[in-house]
């Protein structure tokens, strides 16, 4: 046996993440359904990736997530007509993405990734410094139908009521 489930939350807890031979990191493009999601590597080519079950209820990703894919039976898969041409052997966290962007091994086209990202996501936050604190872009609440009015509303009424017949 492979190990399966029982070493994922090992796997998950380590820092540094070593690349084997045939294996490389892939930034995860979109998500197929069921355990196919579709990668892009380095050179910028999009390719499917099997994503296998021992993953499953214990790791989600996300579009824009990182992964280690092995890719030894690429070749032989796409001559044969498959589509799916890797498996992912391991995700990366967001403390092992840190490490490895230092490291070598991380991939140009990633790089240059995230620093547009960091970008937009500090020129959105300066966008909305200016507006006010109080106002989230939220419309106003309404008053929730389902529930009576609160205690005192009543006996506020009631007062305004019997005054009114008072006079």
């Amino acid at each position: 046996m492979r190990g399966g489930r029982k070493n994922l939350k090992r796997a998950t807890e380590e820092k540094h993440v070593t690349l084997q031979d045939r294996q490389s990191i892939m930034q995860v493009v979109s998500l197929r359904g069921s355990n196919i999601i579709e990668v892009m590597d380095a050179c910028g080519n999009k390719s499917l990736a099997l994503f296998p079950a021992k993953f499953q209820k214990s790791v989600w990703i996300k579009r824009g997530s990182f992964v280690v894919v092995d890719e030894t039976g690429k070749e032989k898969a796409l001559e044969s007509g498959s589509k799916v041409a890797c498996i992912v052997s391991q995700v990366l966290f967001y403390e092992q993405v840190r490490e490895l962007q230092k490291s070598p091994e991380w991939p140009e086209i990633f790089k240059s990734a995230m620093v547009e990202e960091s970008n937009e996501t500090s020129a959105s936050q300066q966008e909305n410094e200016p507006e006010d604190s109080d106002d989230d872009g939220l419309p106003p609440l309404e008053a929730n139908t389902n529930r009576m009015r609160p205690f005192e509303l009543q006996a506020d009424e009631d007062s305004e009521s019997s005054s009114d017949t008072d006079d």
